[in-house]
């Protein structure tokens, strides 16, 4: 079945069907041709895949995302990131930035992350003389945090699909998270200062009413982190409540959620969320083949014959990786490969909570590498007078520095594993 699976899987592909349709109908025709199982096992698995109380928190942190967007949270938190950086060079980028690290500490989503907070800070960078792509591919870069900084969606799709500890994993990403954020901080104050990028007159209120306004935004990541770790609650309970107290806030503190901006939410948060269970949906369904035809042993005992070192491993992996990130969705990627490299992992010796965010931050940099570049093309949407050539020209300083980074959590475990033994 393997055989017949993934050639039709890359043609579909090559074809721009759509990812989870490309998922569906190859399975389909695998199964078919092989004549092997009934074809009603395809609609069978997808139903099995999606049936899971810990997807319950994909929609939830969406949902959560859009209502911050909505209720007046993103701009609090932006005015608070510029009342105390407002003033260096560059402080317009870096607030967009700093801003981005506290919205993914919510949301989980860094296409939600590009548009809440570059919806306000695309048009105020470039109005104080920003270059407009570097603007936008800033922006674009600074989205990818929200998959780093947990509460993370990719994170839990990988737990799901290699059954994982999600506790572990959010825990593993809290410090790659702070450092892209602080490498994208110091690639935009370098190029700020060569292209005298300044934020006058941007600090519009002082630090202690910026605090005091945003301290309920800011009290949220703390809630959510600290129930889990905790224990007072599961990491998709974390979700649930998450999209309370961002309701609440929004309607009785802030007062800018009412019923229509809700319903907007919910429908904003649907449509995405619909996307990525369907395709979790389809590739459970071909994780099914690919598991049945033993397809993960057989890779993994083909690498063991390449090579045995772990690092050469690892780093076949990060190649493999990053060129999968171009060219498919980071969810589906994840939940096609992740059961097809655990074997290889435990044969090496890798630990999977390591693995874990080795994959999500290698797939998150493909966010920004076309063709497939949903980070891209969402940040370009704010400003349509962009082209996007001169947006990847502009985005390869913060794509470099990511790769750095991705090199150091790759080699230096630490880096990711440490806080898993105190949270």
């Amino acid at each position: 079945m393997t055989e017949i699976l993934l050639p039709c899987l890359l043609l579909l592909i090559v074809f721009n069907v759509p990812i989870a349709y490309s998922i569906a109908l190859a399975t389909s025709v695998a199964i078919y041709a092989a004549g092997k199982a009934p074809l009603f096992l395809v609609s069978q698995r997808m139903f099995t895949g999606v049936d899971s109380f810990t997807l319950l928190a994909i929609p939830l942190f969406m949902l959560a995302g859009s209502l911050m967007e909505k209720g007046g949270i993103s701009r609090r938190l932006i005015d608070l990131a510029g009342a105390f950086v407002g003033h260096a060079h560059g402080g317009l980028g870096i607030i967009a930035v700093i801003a981005c690290m506290f919205f993914a500490a919510i949301s989980g989503s860094a296409p939600a992350t590009v548009l809440a907070i570059g919806s306000i800070m695309v048009p105020a960078m470039i109005e104080a003389g920003y270059d407009k792509a570097f603007s936008v591919a800033l922006m674009a870069a600074a989205g990818i945090i929200g998959v780093l900084i947990p509460p993370s969606i990719p994170f839990v799709t990988y737990g799901v699909s290699t059954n994982a500890s999600i506790g572990k994993l959010f825990a593993a990403g809290i410090v790659p998270g702070i450092l892209s954020g602080l490498i994208l901080i110091l690639i935009c104050y370098v190029i700020s200062r060569i292209n005298g990028y300044k934020a006058a007159g941007l600090r519009r209120t002082g630090r202690l009413a910026a605090v005091r306004e945003a301290s309920w935004c800011v009290l949220m990541p703390v809630i959510i982190l600290g129930g889990i770790y905790s224990g007072i609650f599961t990491p998709t309970e974390s979700a649930a409540v998450a999209c309370l107290y961002t309701l609440f806030i929004g309607v009785f503190i802030y007062k800018e959620l009412n019923l229509k901006l809700i319903f907007q939410c919910l429908h904003q948060a649907a449509v995405p969320s619909a996307m990525v269970l369907l395709i979790i949906g389809c590739a459970t369904a071909m994780g099914w083949v690919t598991t049945a035809e033993r397809a993960p042993h057989a890779v993994a005992a083909y690498m063991a014959q390449v090579t045995d070192s772990r690092l050469v491993i690892l780093m076949l992996l990060n190649v493999a990786l990053l060129l999968v990130g171009c060219l498919m969705e980071l969810n589906a990627a994840i939940i096609l490969l992740g059961p097809i490299i655990l074997p290889m992992l435990l044969q090496y010796k890798i630990d999977p909570i390591h693995f874990g965010v080795i994959m999500v931050v290698n797939l998150a940099i493909g966010l920004l590498t076309p063709p497939l570049g949903i980070n891209l093309f969402v940040a370009n949407g704010l400003r349509k007078d962009v082209i996007f050539k001169d947006i990847v020209i502009k985005v390869l300083p913060m794509l470099t520095g990511l790769i750095l980074l991705l090199l150091l959590l790759t080699y230096i475990p630490q880096l990711s594993l440490f806080l898993t033994r105190f949270l």
